[in-house]
């Protein structure tokens, strides 16, 4: 830190108690200060040699008059000031200067000295080398030079408006840190604070290019009012990027609002304080797309939901527009209608020419896991908000159900209360030809799912066991895939047609196949025999299932897809085909 020395003589102010300060002299005090409410008992010559504002007012003191334009009040030998900035301790410094007396000023004192001094008027036309000048040189040739003391001034320019605004302290500072955060960064020289990782090489640390953001954190020191200012005076000098400042707004965010890079809600007392500061952010948001990454857009927008921001639409917008960059965590603490309207924004965002599968896929993936966790708040999220939410997404492309069917499963374990036909409705989200090896698993033993989907995840888990077993053994099964959905078959017709004993053995000849599949791959020479012996069982327990289904009148196949039934209508024209299946 910079610091300037003035003056020779020794420090002979001493105090008598909180409110009394003296200077120690053999020459009897004539005169008394008054600054709030402390009296400074002083000598009158020493003040007349350098301030012209004293001069007029000792002068005057035998007057009792008062004058109301500057606020100070004549007693005899008593001039009271009420209004000098920086009140007593201010004044202390202007008031040893006269006497010529060791001063320190640095970046803490000098802007309330600087302002005093001009108060009292110790102007070069006074005295020559008096105190505003010496101020003066040291703010442009030291203060206003340094990095962090541009900073520490700034910050105490605050508590000493309007005075520092009109001296424009406040603006030459902001133009200080401006100046200093717009150059090339291999120009920058100084100290300043950048707490992310350095990079280590046999315990000594590598030399490090500044990085572009370098002076970000040391701005999350200042009040958002002059923070506002410092953003708007690096901005209007043009040679910082966008994503800069994005991330000089994040890290503020990071600082200043309470919780906000914690997934779960915070104690606030004075939500207009911190309100206010949201909405501040909100609007140094460039209006570059990509200036701010999307999880600092969606914990912004939780933050100023919680706060109770008024204006909020423009960061929805741009958050649901970015729906695809989000991550589960930013958006657990959002009610079902605010995700609900991000993802209408997100779809309303999307050019209609451009299939934008990679984003839609993030999106899909985004609402299931959402949907899950939400599930465990059984009171907010009943089942019509649920179908609604994943009917928007259940056209998006997705890998695997495997995150459907987590949705459908706890949703399903949380509300026991369902009916079957609720229970219907839900599970047609899920595409059971899409679940991965480990889904099917976890739902053909799932008793929560109606009998209806136990019984078609088993065939595709059958038919996909038959498909790899013979692939290995350079067979060639047909394949027939049904449809998963039915709209047509009755929960009666469920019962009816598919037995519990039924889906038992069909679970049970299913391990088996599994088995004789891991037994084949260690033993090559019986691969075709147990196949074979694990494809016949299948085949008679599927036909009993399906056959009973035609005789309802059901048909499970849509689009042209082979029915199961068809299965059982071609074996009886090849037995080899038959057995395949």
């Amino acid at each position: 830190m910079k610091f300037m020395k003035l003056g020779s003589k020794p420090d002979s102010f001493q105090s008598e108690g909180d409110n009394a300060r003296y200077v120690a002299s053999e020459l009897a005090t004539d005169v008394i200060v008054i600054i709030g409410d402390v009296k400074f008992y002083l000598h009158k010559f020493p003040l007349l040699s350098k301030s012209a504002r004293l001069q007029k007012l000792i002068t005057t003191s035998s007057s009792s008059s008062s004058n109301e334009d500057d606020q100070i009040h004549h007693h005899e030998d008593e001039i009271e000031i009420t209004d000098i900035p920086g009140g007593p301790a201010s004044f202390e410094i202007c008031a040893k200067f006269c006497y010529g007396m060791t001063v320190t000023l640095n970046a803490y004192n000098v802007v309330a000295a600087r302002c005093a001094a001009e108060f009292l008027e110790m102007y070069e036309t006074v005295e020559k080398g008096n105190l505003v000048y010496k101020i003066e040189v040291f703010l442009n040739s030291s203060i206003l030079q340094s990095w962090k003391d541009s900073i520490i001034v700034l910050q105490t320019t605050r508590a000493l408006s309007p005075y520092s605004e009109e001296l424009k302290l406040t603006g030459r500072c902001l133009d200080s840190i401006a100046s200093r955060a717009s150059i090339d960064t291999s120009k920058v020289e100084w100290s300043y604070t950048y707490s992310k990782k350095k990079n280590l090489d046999n315990g000594m640390r590598k030399p490090q290019a500044v990085p572009r953001d370098w002076w970000v954190e040391d701005l999350c020191d200042l009040h958002i009012d002059l923070y506002k200012r410092a953003i708007a005076t690096i901005e209007a000098r043009g040679n910082v990027s966008a994503d800069v400042i994005g991330e000089a707004l994040h890290a503020y965010a990071i600082r200043r609002i309470p919780g906000f890079s914690k997934s779960s809600s915070v104690q606030i007392t004075d939500f207009a304080k911190y309100r206010a500061l949201a909405d501040s952010i909100i609007e140094l948001i460039p209006d570059e797309k990509r200036s701010v990454s999307s999880s600092f857009l969606t914990k912004l927008l939780r933050a100023s939901i919680f706060l109770g921001c008024d204006e909020v639409t423009g960061l929805k917008n741009r958050v649901g527009e970015r729906l695809d960059e989000a991550n589960l965590g930013d958006v657990l603490l959002y009610d079902v209608e605010l995700m609900h309207s991000l993802v209408e924004v997100f779809l309303k965002s999307r050019d209609p020419r451009e299939d934008d599968l990679t984003a839609k896929a993030s999106v899909a993936k985004l609402v299931d896991g959402y949907l899950a966790e939400k599930s465990r708040d059984s009171d907010n999220l009943p089942l019509q908000k649920f179908l609604s939410l994943a009917d928007m997404v259940s056209s998006f492309p997705r890998q695997s159900h495997d995150g459907v069917y987590r949705a459908i499963d706890m949703f399903l374990k949380e509300h026991p209360e369902m009916n079957k036909s609720e229970k219907k409705r839900i599970c047609r989200l899920m595409d059971c030809r899409k679940l991965s090896a480990e889904a099917c698993a976890h739902a053909v033993q799932n008793e929560r799912l109606p009998m209806r989907v136990v019984v078609q995840v088993l065939f595709f888990e059958q038919v996909r066991a038959n498909n790899n077993g013979s692939s290995s053994t350079g067979n060639s099964t047909p394949e027939i895939i049904p449809a998963s959905r039915s709209t047509n078959t009755t929960d009666q017709e469920d019962t009816e047609c598919w037995d519990t004993e039924d889906i038992k053995a069909l679970r049970g000849e299913l391990a088996n196949l599994r088995l004789a599949k891991n037994q084949q791959e260690n033993n090559n020479n019986n691969k075709g025999k147990l196949m074979k012996g694990g494809g016949l069982g299948v085949s008679r327990v599927f036909s009993k299932l399906w056959s009973g289904k035609e005789r309802s009148g059901e048909m499970m196949s849509s689009s042209g897809t082979s029915s199961p039934g068809s299965i059982n209508d071609d074996s009886k024209s090849s037995s080899s085909t038959s057995k395949k299946h």
